[in-house]
């Protein structure tokens, strides 16, 4: 079995009902959620946005291989309203990253793992230090928690009540 790690993003529509949604979708086809952090509001990273996105981080246990789970992740995403431009980062209805599967380092194409700025954003260090603080980065080789806690993003981050 392998671990893999998700960040579910959206600030389009009905966020929280969508990030339901995609969990539930996610768990169908990946296979046992282990952990999911809180929900947690914040600005756009990257662009700017008139609405704030939830995020969350859940951790999944699954047979299936990464480039599977890809393709799992992108049709959630489209049958859930995503629409991908190629103009960079946009506001969305839903956004699967991959941000760990086990502890490998995968380079592929169009799938870098770990997730390739996990480290520059407080609104995915902030969910992956409350579900496993202690997980080692393969790459840079530090904790969750250290890393958050070296984080340099300012942008608010407000951890919600479920």
């Amino acid at each position: 079995m392998h671990k893999i790690v998700i960040l579910l993003g959206s600030n389009q529509g009905k966020s929280k009902n969508l990030i339901l949604k995609a969990k539930d979708m996610l768990i169908s086809k990946l296979g046992k959620c282990l952990k999911e952090s809180s929900l947690y509001e914040s600005e756009a990273w990257g662009f700017k946005s008139e609405s704030n996105f939830l995020n969350q981080v859940v951790l999944f246990e699954t047979q299936l291989l990464v480039l599977e789970i890809l393709q799992i992740a992108l049709d959630i995403e489209k049958e859930l309203g995503r629409i991908r431009n190629s103009a960079g980062y946009a506001s969305r209805t839903m956004d699967i990253d991959l941000l760990f599967y086990d502890d490998l380092i995968i380079s592929e194409t169009d799938l870098q793992i770990p997730h390739p700025r996990l480290h520059l954003r407080r609104f995915t260090l902030e969910p992956l230090a409350e579900i496993m603080p202690d997980f080692i980065h393969p790459e840079l080789k530090k904790t969750m928690l250290e890393l958050l806690n070296l984080c340099t993003d300012n942008l608010s981050l407000t951890k919600l009540e479920n």
